[in-house]
């Protein structure tokens, strides 16, 4: 890769656009893509003023995932190199899925291998028609093994087998059927439906939305237990009693906009 960001931040208002800028290789990852990706994701995620993220792709594709030259140079014998780019990416993975903003995911064209993981690891996915999903690795002989958790718990497990053991491409409307996107639009559309949400987004608390990723993360595949009960009894007491959940029920009280409102 030459010496040119592959990876852009672009700051619109409370809202920051992480954008793979990588057109030429349609966003494929190596390891410098991974790193400087991740890094990307962990400046904005320490900048209070970023109140959601957008996750976009330049050129004609979202991304193809694995950078076939990387990948080959990958696929040396020796496992602790093999590890080590694994979990870089297992780790770029976990960065986007825990970050503590809402983030979206604006997809066209191409979202393949790891491109697919990071649709996954988006808390909503808005795909432009004629946007291709697949996750190939099976037709390499290797596997989706760090997109995994997350391809589950976007699609469950069902459709990630079927996906994942067949390795064929589906389209915008099939990834709308099994949960994968949520919106698709026409491609002169995206960029209005993206902003659409992203004003959806800004009408809540910044505090509430790390809590509201945090507590579905905690909840998850959980037996409703006392100690359950316990755990969401306290997150509702202590966002009321907090100075946000303050300012936004007297906010709701008094028939005004909350601090935090565009």
């Amino acid at each position: 890769m030459s010496g040119a960001s592959a990876v852009t931040i672009e700051r619109r208002g409370p809202a920051a656009w992480v954008t793979l800028d990588r057109p030429e290789r349609h966003n494929a990852f190596d390891d410098a893509v991974i790193a400087e990706f991740t890094a990307a994701l962990e400046a904005v995620a320490a900048d209070s003023a970023v109140r959601a993220v957008v996750i976009a792709g330049n050129g004609p594709s979202f991304s193809a995932g694995a950078d076939l030259t990387w990948m080959k140079r990958a696929a040396a014998p020796a496992r602790e190199a093999n590890l080590r780019d694994a979990l870089a990416l297992a780790r770029l993975m976990r960065t986007l899925a825990e970050l503590p903003r809402p983030t979206v995911a604006r997809v066209h064209g191409a979202a393949l291998g790891g491109g697919f993981g990071l649709v996954c690891c988006c808390d909503i996915a808005i795909a432009a028609e004629g946007a291709r999903f697949a996750m190939t690795e099976v037709r390499l002989g290797i596997v989706p093994g760090a997109i995994s958790p997350y391809v589950v718990q976007a699609i469950g497990p069902r459709h990630a087998r079927a996906l994942m053991l067949r390795g064929t491409r589906i389209d915008a409307a099939e990834a709308l059927r099994i949960g994968l996107v949520h919106q698709v639009v026409a491609p002169e559309q995206i960029d209005a439906a993206v902003g659409r949400t992203l004003d959806e987004i800004l009408a809540g608390g910044t505090d509430a939305h790390a809590e509201v990723k945090r507590l579905v993360r905690a909840v998850h595949g959980r037996a409703v237990d006392d100690d359950l009960v316990a755990l969401t009894a306290a997150s509702i007491a202590d966002a009321r009693a907090g100075a946000e959940g303050r300012e936004g029920v007297a906010a709701f009280v008094e028939k005004r906009k909350p601090s935090w409102a565009p």
